[in-house]
This record gives structure tokens, C-alpha cells and sequence, in this order.
């Protein structure tokens, strides 16, 4: 009895994850939680692990260029973490409001939701162009680059910066499908987007059969190529009735009243994201002061480890997605327990992450560097943080729960309290008065991210979120 019982259960969970993988109709507020997460986590997990595998295809092969290459692409995604802050905030905006329209079974106003976001995420795109275009070198110099690494990363900058219009319309385009519960389609964008760019990524930058070998400057078309594909098949199915949102081209007109609920909301998401996106542009500053080989280091490790929490993102963006449609359906109790299960998943799934990357962490920056001292540096920057994953995992879920709901102030103000308050001055501290030097910087983002998870679900208990309309 027992052996059935188990066999079924186990035949039910790969039917709910080729049902996932597929692209489900379930309806989110309704039936099992479990499953509901299961049914959205799965593509959403898959969905970051492409995302995240831009970075690392990336910087396998940039690697093979030498230190001032892998240096000068680490200080133009510094840079670029401005702009993904404000595509990040957005998406969180069009993420909660496209799931209250769903969840209140107003596919009209998802739909006019999603014009809007559409609107201003083109328009938010055009000044970081022009000023990644014209002003590269005196951006990569404002980084403490050297200036063998300016010469030869300032193209590469241009070219992404030139191009910044595709990262946020992917982040946009996916995050209303997400919002809609068609996880699925924004899985398969990213599929597509990455794999023009693995495909693309040697043969531009070696110069491999009929490509021209360009260098460091073929990492960067290869990327715009591939994000500018991912885009053309986003605007594909939005508009051609593809997915359970449709957008229509009578819809593509700004609505007053829906952009300025869709900017208030966004206005605080924004500020959230970019109050950690410019900390850790801070955290970049201070450890290029202990040099390229330093950098390096950290920019591999970093690597491997969005490797780990994008994918982690996907059981928090499964939160969001329920909260906000658990709202919308006023069914605020459903919304807390959904956060609760994805929290328990993701804690489980980072700290096994966690347990990986810190017993093989030499192994691992070994296979994108030779240096010794990156070596040296990267693993212990990888270890460090790996640390703290058990705290990450509830801190994203419950941040993104806030977002879901459409409360973006809260986890603002703790992102301020925890990150620039904390976290910067406290790097700063261990580093140099304290004399650990790049090793304080990585206990400094252990310590602070810890606190801030602490302070999050603190915060998320006491509910008020629950009462946010939007």
C-alpha cells in the first residue's frame, strides 16, 4: 500500500513538472499550494539559471582574453547594475499588477497593465544609452579602472550600453508573463536568448569558421544578439494571443491612470533595487583598490554565485506571483502560506548550493583562471558568502513577497537600513582599519545580508502587507 501510495506521488510530481515545463492553465488560487509552486517554480527556476548562465557563458570565454579583459567586463556590469535596477524595479511593478488583474479575472486590465510597462521601460532605456555610448572611458576610469583595462574594455561597454533597450524589455516582457502564471514562456525566452549567445559567444570572439575574430568586443554582439532575439519572440507571442495575457496594438496608448499606479509602485521598486545595486558597486570599488588580480576574483566568484541565486529567484518570483494573484482573489491567508512553503524550498535548495560551492570552491575558479591569486581570491570570496546562503533564502522570498503584493516600501527602507547603512561602512571597516582586507569586504556582505533576511521576515509577519492596494 505504501509502495503505490509513493509511486503515485512520485508519478503525480513529473506529471506536475512536464505540466510545468509545457505551460500550464492551473489556476493559482485555487488547489494545492505545493503544487502551485511547483507548477510556476519550475520554469521561473529554469528561467534564472538561464539568466544567470549569460554571465557565466560569458566569462568562460572572456577569460581565455586575460585579466584586463575579465576586469574591464566586471566594471561594465557594475555599471550596467544601475540599469538593471531600474528594469528589475519596473518588472516588479508590472509583476504585481498584472497578477491583482489576474487574480481579480480582469485580463483587460493585465493586458492594459502591460502596454504601460511596455511604454516606460522603452523610454527609461534611452538616456543609459546615450550615456553608456558617448561617456564609456570616463565611466570605466570613474570604476578604478586601470587603463590597460579601459583600452580594452571601453568598446565592449559602448556595445552593451548601446543595446541596454533589449535587457530591459526582457526583464519587462518576462516579468508580465511571470505576473500572468505563463512562467513557462518566459522560461523558453531565456532558452532562446542563451542559446544564440553560447553558439555566438566562441565563434565571435576566437574568430571561428566564417566569423571574424573581434575579441572582447564579440562577447558583447553576441549578447545583443542573442537578448535582441529573445525580445523579437517576447513581442511575438504578447501580440499574437500566445500566452494568457494578450496585448493588443489598440492597447499600445498611454493610459493615464493605470502608468501613474504602475510608476508609484515602481518608483519605490526602483529605488529598492538600486539602493543594491549601487552598494555593491560600492563593494566593487572598494576591492578593485586591492587590484586586478582582486577584481577578477571577485567578479568570477560572483559569477558562480548568481549562478546559485538566480535560479533561487525563481522560487521567490513563484512567491510573488501567488501573493499577488492570492490578493487579488481576497485570499490573503493563502498568499502567507504560499510564502512560507516557497521560504522552506528555497532553503532547502540554497543550502545544498552552499554545501557545493564550499567544499569545491578552488576546483570551480579554476576553471576560469589560472592565476593563482584570482584562484586564491575567488574561493575565498566564494566561500565567504556561500556562508550565509540559509539566511539569503528567506530574505529573497520574503522581499519578493512584499513586491508581489505591491509593497515596494518596506523592503526599500530595509534594504537602506541594512546595505548602505550597514553593509558599506562595515566593509570599509574590516578591510582597512581592521586589516583583513578584500576577505573583510567578503564577511561585510555575509554579515549584513544575514540581517537583512532577519529584518525582512520580521517584517513580513506582522502583515500590513496584506492591506496594500494597487
Amino acid at each position: 500500500m505504501e509502495a503505490s501510495q509513493s509511486s503515485a506521488q512520485s508519478q503525480g510530481f513529473w506529471a506536475s513538472v512536464r505540466e510545468s515545463l509545457r505551460g500550464s492553465h492551473h489556476d493559482y488560487t485555487e488547489g494545492k499550494l505545493d503544487r502551485a509552486i511547483l507548477l510556476l517554480a519550475v520554469p521561473m527556476i529554469l528561467e534564472m539559471a538561464m539568466e544567470s548562465l549569460f554571465g557565466v557563458v560569458d566569462a568562460f570565454f572572456v577569460s581565455s582574453l586575460g585579466t584586463e579583459a575579465v576586469a574591464a567586463v566586471a566594471l561594465t556590469e557594475s555599471l550596467l547594475s544601475i540599469l538593471f535596477g531600474v528594469a528589475i524595479g519596473l518588472s516588479m511593478a508590472a509583476t504585481a499588477m498584472v497578477a491583482r488583474r489576474i487574480g481579480e479575472k480582469d485580463p483587460a486590465g493585465a493586458s492594459v497593465a502591460a502596454a504601460q510597462a511596455i511604454f516606460v521601460g522603452i523610454f527609461c532605456s534611452l538616456p543609459i544609452t546615450v550615456i553608456g555610448v558617448v561617456f564609456a572611458p570616463e565611466l570605466l576610469r570613474l570604476m578604478g579602472g586601470e587603463e590597460a583595462v579601459i583600452a580594452v574594455g571601453q568598446n565592449f561597454t559602448r556595445t552593451i550600453s548601446g543595446t541596454c533597450s533589449f535587457i530591459f524589455l526582457l526583464f519587462l516582457n518576462n516579468a508580465i508573463f511571470r505576473g500572468a502564471g505563463d512562467a513557462a514562456i518566459a522560461m523558453r525566452v531565456l532558452w532562446l536568448a542563451n542559446i544564440i549567445n553560447i553558439v555566438l559567444n566562441p565563434c565571435l570572439i576566437l574568430g571561428l569558421g566564417p566569423f571574424p575574430k573581434m575579441g572582447l568586443m564579440g562577447s558583447a554582439v553576441a549578447s545583443s544578439i542573442g537578448r535582441g532575439c529573445g525580445v523579437a519572440f517576447q513581442f511575438w507571442v504578447l501580440f499574437g494571443g500566445l500566452s494568457r495575457i494578450q496585448v493588443s496594438w489598440q492597447q499600445m496608448r498611454v493610459n493615464w491612470e493605470v502608468l501613474w499606479r504602475l510608476l508609484r509602485v515602481s518608483g519605490t521598486g526602483i529605488a529598492q533595487v538600486l539602493i543594491t545595486t549601487t552598494s555593491w558597486l560600492g563593494v566593487v570599488r572598494l576591492v578593485s583598490s586591492f587590484g586586478s588580480t582582486a577584481l577578477a576574483g571577485y567578479m568570477i566568484a560572483i559569477r558562480l554565485i548568481i549562478f546559485a541565486i538566480l535560479p533561487a529567484w525563481g522560487l521567490s518570483n513563484a512567491a510573488a506571483t501567488l501573493v499577488g494573484q492570492n490578493l487579488g482573489a481576497g485570499k490573503p491567508e493563502r498568499a502567507e502560506k504560499s510564502v512560507y512553503r516557497a521560504g522552506l524550498f528555497n532553503m532547502i535548495f540554497l543550502g545544498t548550493l552552499a554545501v557545493a560551492f564550499i567544499v569545491f570552491a578552488e576546483p570551480l575558479l579554476r576553471i576560469f583562471s589560472r592565476d593563482p591569486e584570482v584562484i586564491r581570491q575567488g574561493s575565498e570570496c566564494l566561500r565567504y558568502i556561500c556562508y550565509g546562503y540559509g539566511f539569503y533564502a528567506w530574505g529573497m522570498v520574503v522581499v519578493q513577497a512584499f513586491n508581489g503584493a505591491g509593497d515596494t516600501m518596506t523592503p526599500t527602507l530595509i534594504n537602506l537600513a541594512c546595505q548602505w547603512v550597514f553593509q558599506i561602512p562595515l566593509a570599509w571597516a574590516l578591510a582597512y582599519p581592521g586589516g583583513f582586507g578584500a576577505t573583510g569586504i567578503y564577511l561585510a556582505i555575509t554579515i549584513s545580508e544575514s540581517v537583512l533576511a532577519v529584518v525582512g521576515f520580521w517584517a513580513f509577519r506582522r502583515g500590513r502587507w496584506k492591506l496594500k492596494k494597487i
